[in-house]
């Protein structure tokens, strides 16, 4: 029988606790997200969008975790890098405008190897990261999903 290699990813479960977790952070800074996990290769796993989260935060929380894992990076350290003058100048403007560069998309990280993100926007950068890290925070670094 042939060897097949797969790729390790987040599955929905864990997409869905890595939500909970957001969405109580969010709630204790009395704010309302829109909060998304993506796959490995940027596709969309799992979203909510809380009562009353802005509309054009939407695909802002879905483009942060995209950005997060397609740059295998926090989405907050690219602000300073992508400003005029800097080594990243225009970064924002590729991928058919996708990458967001201030903060609140987080990659996940199994065994040195960036397996997902999460990414929310709906309040300040301030609260978008605070309510992006608890989400990865309920990320179990040792955990399988099914």
């Amino acid at each position: 029988m042939k060897q097949v290699n797969t790729v390790e990813t987040i599955g929905l479960d864990t997409a869905r606790t890595l939500i909970d977790a957001a969405r109580r952070e969010a709630e204790t800074r009395e704010t309302r997200m829109n909060i998304a996990v993506v796959s490995h290769e940027g596709h969309l796993i799992a979203f909510e969008k809380m009562d009353g989260a802005w509309l054009a935060s939407i695909d802002i929380a879905i483009d942060k975790a995209f950005t997060a894992v397609s740059l295998q990076t926090e989405t907050a350290g690219l602000a300073e890098a992508t400003q005029p003058g800097g080594s990243l100048y225009g970064l924002n403007t590729t991928n058919d405008g996708r990458l967001v560069v201030f903060g609140g998309g987080i990659p996940l990280m199994r065994d040195g190897t960036v397996v997902g993100a999460i990414g929310v926007s709906g309040s300040s950068v301030e609260n978008d990261v605070a309510v992006a890290q608890a989400g990865a925070d309920a990320f179990s670094p040792g955990g399988r999903d099914r």
